[in-house]
C-alpha cells in the first residue's frame, strides 16, 4: 500500500498555464534559438526563495536539461526530476 504524499505546495497550482512568462529576456532569446533543433520548454520548477529553473526536454535525443538565468542551456543535470 503506498502512503500519501502530503501536499507541500501551498497557494500555487502545480501546472501553471503560460510557462514562458517565467522566463527572462535572455531565458525566452535561448528557448526560441534551440526549439530549431528540438528543444522545448518542459517544465518550470519554482523552489522556495530562489529564481525559477526552466527545465527543457529534446524528445529526440531523450535528453532533459537545466537553463541558466542567464540563458546558458546546462546538459548536466544536477536536479531530481520526476517523469
Amino acid at each position: 500500500m503506498q502512503a500519501m504524499r502530503k501536499e507541500r505546495r501551498r497557494g500555487m497550482r502545480s501546472i501553471p498555464n503560460g510557462l514562458e512568462s517565467y522566463l527572462n529576456a535572455s531565458q525566452i532569446d535561448t528557448l526560441q534559438e534551440v526549439s530549431g533543433f528540438g528543444w522545448e520548454l518542459k517544465y518550470v520548477r519554482r523552489p522556495l526563495f530562489m529564481e525559477p529553473v526552466p527545465i527543457l526536454y529534446n524528445q529526440s535525443m531523450d535528453r532533459y536539461a537545466v537553463m541558466d538565468i542567464d540563458g546558458c542551456m546546462n546538459r548536466s543535470i544536477e536536479v531530481a526530476l520526476r517523469h
